[in-house]
């Protein structure tokens, strides 16, 4: 457009700068390829003439009203939907046709009044063949203005209704035109139906476009050889309309104004969708937190618990040594010298009166610790489960929005149920039995290690009395046969005491190694848990975060967008360069 000032030009620019990012946002949140090429079309249309689409139902007198605007009858007229394909008139000095998309026929006709414009003929909207409607859709977005031609016998149907919601919903430059006024009798009747379409218009449209009740076949004879015609087919005012009043400077207007119709349109129809899939992923969003929530205090939940139950542990050992101290009083003593040296019945008394049933009690208790660990754990899956099912449940059949959204759903429920299902195979797999004789083996391994006795095939109360016992067998034979009743005198109490300090040592120890390798066998499990729960979740945690700053990232530049358009629509509207 080198005629174009220096102001427009700059215009121009800024717009087709603004529409290119809008494209850019459109293919990277996946629009729908509709909306995508709408935009493109709408993008090539700045650099082309000025584009008058002329719509309407089949028999309104479309093909009709263009023949009589180019003053010859270069399209066909009947009663039937006679267009079949979007035609495209241009300027040429010789009349030549050819295809310029499947269903779409452009051609070069010598006619003056297409120097300035081009004019589209497209298929009656309620054509029998719905190919036919949706070709006219489509040339909706890519028109700087639009003419909708209804009949005088039937004006406004609710189909048309319908269609022309369409066509304000892309933004655009409407003209109504009444056709067909020959067939009322009165210039009254011509006027109550010119106010029920005002009307009409104005109910459910929210619109006042310019109306001309015209007689398109009346105005074609009158350009034919029959001017008496021409005030009877009142059509002047409508050429008037077009040619005159949409003069250059009002015709680069709606061609600027064209492609920001259908940008505007475009984001706001994708914030829209945006903001509702973002409301649908913050229900994820929520339930990852939950999730999380729920793991801190699983954990903090099973650390209390565990220190409950190592002090009950503790505590038996304490009782065995408190009972060890009150049997090294009682038995190491001048008047049992004899007794001191008899192993076998030491041994007894310390197995009868020390040790007890303490080793087969601490086992039951190591025991009870795995058996609450492991059923913890398997109670945190199922209350896992069961947070994904409630999740899954609140969208179950239900879609957000139009349903060409469908697949951003679509996906999301998929997800959803994989997440179920690898959670159930999980849980599935989840042996309680096996589980727990891994973790007892593995306790009585690690003490034994830690305690330095080859733990073979014993158990934990072995062990214990492996650590114990050796105290009373170092009490024994400390007199031997002969041995002077004065020496006893000064040995036994320092044996008393010494072995009062070898098994509160050996206890400690004891206390010590147990509470150090059930703690990190405990921790070893709680992270694993954890671990096990969160890459169950993987698929759906990256999901959702993908999707959220995808959505998220998506609407900041539509916002952006939006922001620009609306400026330059300002501009265009209140005051054009």
């Amino acid at each position: 457009m080198a005629w174009l000032t220096e102001r427009q030009e700059a215009l121009r620019r800024q717009e087709r700068q603004v529409l290119d990012d809008l494209r850019q946002v459109l293919a990277d949140i996946g629009a729908e390829k509709e909306d995508q090429e709408a935009l493109r079309q709408s993008l090539a249309q700045l650099d082309d003439f000025f584009l008058l689409v002329v719509v309407g139902e089949f028999n309104a007198g479309k093909s009709a009203l263009i023949n009589a605007l180019l003053g010859q009858p270069v399209l066909e007229e009947g009663v039937t939907p006679t267009t079949t394909q979007v035609q495209v008139l241009r300027y040429g000095d010789e009349p030549k046709a050819q295809p310029l998309a499947e269903g779409i026929l452009e051609r070069w006709l010598p006619v003056p009044a297409l120097r300035d414009m081009s004019i589209v003929d497209t298929p009656g909207t309620n054509a029998i063949i719905c190919e036919h409607e949706l070709l006219t859709a489509r040339f909706i977005p890519r028109a700087d203005l639009v003419l909708f031609v209804t009949s005088a016998d039937r004006p406004f149907s609710e189909s048309e209704r319908a269609f022309m919601e369409q066509i304000r919903a892309w933004g655009k430059n409407l003209i109504l035109v009444v056709n067909k006024i020959d067939l009322l009798d009165r210039p009254e009747d011509v006027e109550r139906v010119v106010t029920f379409v005002r009307e009409q218009a104005r109910h459910h449209l929210g619109l006042e476009p310019p109306i001309f009740p015209v007689s398109a076949k009346l105005a074609l004879r009158a350009k034919l050889g029959e001017p008496a015609l021409a005030e009877a087919s009142r059509f002047q005012a409508l050429e008037d309309y077009i040619h005159r009043t949409l003069d250059q400077e009002e015709r680069l207007r709606l061609k600027f104004l064209n492609p920001l119709g259908v940008g505007r349109r475009l984001t706001q129809k994708y914030i829209t969708r945006l903001a509702q899939e973002k409301a649908s992923l913050e229900e994820d969003v929520e339930l990852l937190q939950r999730i999380e929530d729920m793991l801190r205090v699983y954990q903090e939940d099973m650390r209390r618990n565990f220190e409950a139950r190592m002090a009950e542990m503790d505590n038996l050992l304490l009782e065995m040594e408190s009972r060890a101290q009150q049997y090294f009083d009682e038995t190491i003593r001048i008047a049992r010298i004899f007794d001191l040296a008899n192993k076998k019945r030491i041994e007894r008394e310390f197995q009868e009166r020390v040790i007890q049933d303490m080793p087969q009690e601490l086992e039951r208790r190591v025991e009870g610790l795995i058996d609450w660990l492991v059923n913890a754990e398997l109670r945190q899956w199922e209350a896992l489960l069961e947070q994904v099912a409630q999740q899954q449940a609140k969208y179950q059949g239900k879609m957000i929005g139009s349903a060409t959204q469908a697949p951003f759903y679509a996906r999301r429920e998929q997800l959803m149920s994989d997440l179920k299902r690898r959670a159930q195979e999980v849980l599935a797999t989840y042996d309680k039995r096996r589980e727990a004789e891994r973790l007892a083996q593995g306790t009585q391994a690690a003490v034994a290690a830690a305690a330095g006795i080859g733990a073979g095939a014993v158990g934990l109360g072995a062990l214990v009395v492996a650590l114990a016992s050796t105290v009373a067998m170092d009490i024994t034979g400390i007199l031997a046969a002969g041995v002077m009743f004065t020496l006893g005198l000064l040995i036994i109490p320092a044996r008393r005491r010494q072995a009062s300090a070898d098994l509160h040592r050996k206890v400690l120890h004891l206390r010590q190694t147990l509470s150090d390798t059930l703690r990190r066998q405990f921790e070893h499990e709680i992270q694993r848990s954890v671990e096990r729960f969160q890459e169950a979740i993987a698929p759906y945690t990256r999901f959702v975060r993908a999707e959220y700053q995808r959505v998220q990232d998506g609407l900041e530049r539509l916002e952006r967008i939006q922001q620009e358009l609306d400026r330059l629509h300002t501009l265009l509207t209140t005051d054009m360069p």
